[in-house]
């Protein structure tokens, strides 16, 4: 697969700008200098003379940091350029002034630079400012110094390294000992610390066609919609030719359509999982909000009682906490408003729960209700014969109104103390009325999307922030009280009522494959727990424990009760069968660093020899170019894994000018799985013009279903008032779910998959590059059925006329054909079915996405 970062130009387009600057630059020099220098990215100008400079790209950065958590945190301070004596350039700068770690990365050419590593140097005692590099012939290494600000007096420090992995003990040293190899220039009238290099202009004009490429993709990349009318000014109807070759086609996935299920957004707890109690095991915490406690989310309804929370002998050491009541008047109890009121529907039943121990009083029982903030009731159950250990009670509560507001209410009938952990309320009607389970309408228009796959639990959270946070299947299976819960890190409570099983059967109750994605033995490359990020990872003593983690998921998924304990648990909770698990995902926007990829490689080859038939999905990091995606890549073709996940959030105009991004893969490489993806435009919002950009990219994807296994949507879903990540596919409240137009998108390539791809010739009336960019089609064969699936996409702001020549298809005149059109920026068009008649030609709208599924002919 090539991997040169900037492959996706058109090479034509390259060309004219490399063709442009020599014409104009024939008589360059030989050499010049370069300064680098920057904050919050390193920088380059250039000088023939050392005092007049130019910023190259007006300070375009050619390294950003890559350490801490998203945004601010990611800071580049003081960086510092050296090139050793074989060529290769050493970056090394300052990330705070908090620890003593550096960040250092390696460029053979300025532009193309290695992952980044993070060692601390003088951890726990101070920090490194003004950091300098030189090398030491006599001991055939590099001399690091620094300044330490930390406290009253500056002091400098220094240490050596070979290879830049493992360090020498930090020591002081002299003033003499600093090489005081940074010169301040004046840039656009600012004065800037750097370092001074003379070099070949050849390296400098490649920095400045670096940048020129960087800035022509992305004016391409930023181009929008609403400027179509401009763009095509008097741009007249085209006519535009499909021929359909059958003789020409391949095989392709029959799996692409999935769905990415992450708990951002309020996505489980509050959202999917049809659990109506906020903070039912009175777990809340600092650390999952920092104005939250135990207490969070529930309130007192009187004066007459007292509420505290306790730990020792709880219901099971994994909820430590619960609520005690002390009731010195009944009448008086305790209140949960659930997620922003608890919804209710007039005839429905909901099931209640609460584990009880009575700590004092005699004949104690509960009134618990569901009622209004001016007192109403809206339906009401008791729970009686209370035991002086913990018992869990249940109770059915039928609903009489209708609300979106209601509340919970549990009171005492007597005076005295008890202990309350695990307050529950489900409806009944969940998805395929399952105990513990979905939220129904909210899972059923997940199931609509027909998604082959589910990818669960993240994205971010797989990995989680700093090393206590990495998400752990063993701690979300088995009873609800047995359940750990953590911290989320979107920055909320994950009570993981919604765990590896539910996931599994929901899965199974849709028809899809689960596809687990687990921690590649280090936390996200985001974290900011211990100003660590992703350098930490599991102790490797302790690598085979956590290998053997990831064997007992294969074996509670597929293995035999009867043999194995996980595989019994398994069965225990209600399905002996074996889940079929197939594939499991190791890492996600990894880091590729030397600490993940030690880790990752152990992992893949102890799941390659002990499950040979297993589908190990790796990671390419967070983008679709950089280290990260190279590495990512490398590392997953030298391991031998099948297949790798790549994500990439980009502007609507990167899907048009990109259509060929997959045509280029090596096809004797790993599969792809494109597991997080999304038009962004500014403003985040998911329109028509998003909505289409996804639909084209998908058509494209159909063209390469060969290489191309799976896809799904990022982020799935978000709870209105709650999101932390726009914009998303589905969005609800408690009552509402709201598909977005891209959801229907998806839909819609959901619910007309193909398994054999069919090449088609397009040709269109107006030949200008950028016209025919903005038509295309893709036609699919499902096996299943027989029938033919046609996918046209017009965005273009004029009509087009397609003639169809499919006559050699051998398909009915009738067919389906479904229309999703509306304006660039139409946030509610939805699409539009009906039955036609099909001659061969057909109009499509301007900014439209049309399907069509035609039954193929009983000779």
């Amino acid at each position: 697969m090539p991997l040169h970062p900037f492959r996706y130009i058109h090479l034509l387009s390259v060309l004219f700008l490399f063709t442009v600057h020599i014409n104009i630059y024939a008589d360059e020099p030989d050499s010049a200098y370069i300064f680098a220098y920057g904050e919050n990215g390193l920088r380059f100008a250039w000088s023939i003379d050392k005092e007049n400079w130019h910023p190259i790209g007006n300070g375009h950065p050619f390294v950003k940091s890559d350490f801490g958590r998203w945004g601010s945190q990611k800071r580049m301070y003081d960086p510092v350029l050296y090139r050793a004596g074989n060529g290769l350039w050493h970056c090394l700068w300052t990330l705070n002034d908090d620890v003593g770690v550096i960040a250092h990365t390696t460029s053979g050419n300025l532009t193309y630079w290695k992952p980044q590593s993070y060692p601390y140097l003088f951890e726990g005692q101070g920090n490194c400012r003004m950091i300098e590099i030189g090398y030491d012939p006599d001991k055939d290494g590099y001399f690091i110094s620094w300044v330490n600000t930390k406290g009253q007096d500056k002091e400098l420090f220094g240490t050596f390294t070979k290879d830049f992995k493992h360090f020498e003990p930090a020591r002081k040293i002299p003033e003499a000992a600093r090489i005081n190899q940074r010169d301040v220039m004046i840039l656009n009238g600012e004065s800037q610390t750097g370092t001074t290099h003379q070099i070949a202009w050849t390296e400098i004009d490649h920095l400045i066609k670096t940048w020129q490429i960087a800035e022509y993709r992305n004016g391409l990349h930023n181009e929008l919609m609403r400027d179509d009318p401009v763009r095509f000014a008097g741009l007249k109807p085209v006519e535009v030719t499909v021929t359909v070759d059958p003789s020409k086609s391949k095989p392709i996935s029959n799996m692409l359509i999935g769905i990415f299920f992450e708990d951002i957004n309020y996505a489980a707890d509050g959202g999917l999982y049809a659990e109506l109690i906020r903070n039912r095991d009175f777990e809340f915490s600092g650390a999952d909000h920092r104005e939250w406690n135990a207490r969070s989310a529930w309130t007192l309804n009187g004066e007459h009682i007292g509420f505290h929370i306790e730990t020792s002998g709880p219901v099971h050491e994994n909820n430590k906490h619960y609520a005690v009541l002390d009731i010195r008047k009944p009448g008086t109890g305790l209140i949960n408003e659930g997620f922003d009121g608890i919804p209710l529907k007039k005839g429905d039943k909901y099931d209640f729960s609460v584990f009880i121990r009575g700590l004092e009083g005699r004949g104690q029982s509960l009134l618990v209700r569901l009622t209004g903030k001016n007192g109403e009731v809206y339906g009401v159950s008791t729970i009686k014969n209370i035991s002086q250990s913990w018992k869990k009670h249940f109770a059915v509560i039928t609903a009489n109104e209708t609300v979106n507001d209601a509340r919970l209410e549990i009171i005492p009938q007597a005076e005295g103390k008890i202990a309350l952990d695990m307050v529950s309320l489900f409806p009944q009607k969940t998805f395929r009325g399952r105990k513990n389970g979905l939220r129904a309408d909210l899972a059923q228009t997940l199931a609509d999307m027909h998604p082959r796959f589910v990818r669960f639990p993240g994205g971010c959270v797989a990995h989680g922030d700093g090393m206590d946070n990495i998400y752990r299947w063993k701690n979300t299976i088995g009873p609800l009280e047995s359940r750990k819960p953590d911290r989320n890190l979107w920055g909320y409570h994950q009570t993981m009522g919604l765990g590896y099983y539910e996931y599994f059967l929901f899965c199974e109750d849709i028809g899809a494959e689960p596809l687990p994605v687990l921690a590649a033995g280090v936390p996200c490359q985001n974290s900011g727990t211990g100003g660590h990020g992703q350098q930490c990872g599991i102790p490797l003593d302790e690598m085979q424990d956590y290998i053997q983690e990831i064997f007992d998921l294969i074996e509670w998924a597929n293995g035999d009760p009867k043999k194995n304990k996980w595989a019994k648990m398994r069965a225990d909770a209600g399905h002996p069968e074996p889940f079929g698990l197939k594939y499991i995902g190791i890492g996600n926007e990894d880091l590729i660093s030397d600490v993940f990829e030690e880790r990752f490689v152990m992992i893949c080859r102890a799941i390659k020899e002990k499950y040979p038939e297993m589908m190990i999905v790796g990671t390419a990091g967070p983008f679709y170019e950089g280290s990260d995606y190279t590495e990512g890549w490398r590392v997953a073709t030298e391991t031998g894994i099948q297949m790798i996940d790549e994500h990439y959030y980009v502007p609507p105009g990167w899907f048009i000018h990109n259509q060929d991004y997959y045509d280029r893969y090596d096809r004797s490489k790993p599969r792809v799985y494109l597991g997080e993806y999304a038009a962004h435009v500014p403003g985040r919002h998911n329109n028509i013009e998003t909505a289409l950009t996804e639909a084209l990219h998908l058509a494209n994807i159909e063209r390469n279903g060969d290489i191309v296994a799976l896809t799904s949507y990022a982020p799935l879903l978000a709870k209105e008032k709650h999101t932390q990540w726009s914009p998303d596919l589905i969005y609800f409240n408690n009552t509402e779910v709201k598909p977005t137009v891209g959801y229907h998108v998806q839909k819609l390539y959901g619910q007309n998959p193909g398994d054999e791809y069919l090449t088609s010739l397009v040709k269109v009336s107006d030949g200008n590059s950028g016209v025919c960019k903005r038509i295309a089609c893709s036609v699919v064969r499902d096996s299943k059925t027989g029938d033919i699936i046609i996918k046209l996409l017009n965005l273009l702001p004029v009509e087009a006329k397609a003639m169809l020549n499919i006559d050699d298809l051998n398909v009915e005149n009738t067919a389906v054909k479904t229309v999703l059109t509306g304006k660039p920026d139409d946030r509610r068009a939805e699409p539009v079915s009906a039955q036609v008649t099909f001659s061969g030609e057909m109009e499509l709208s301007a900014y439209s996405f049309t399907v069509l599924r035609m039954k193929v002919k009983n000779d």
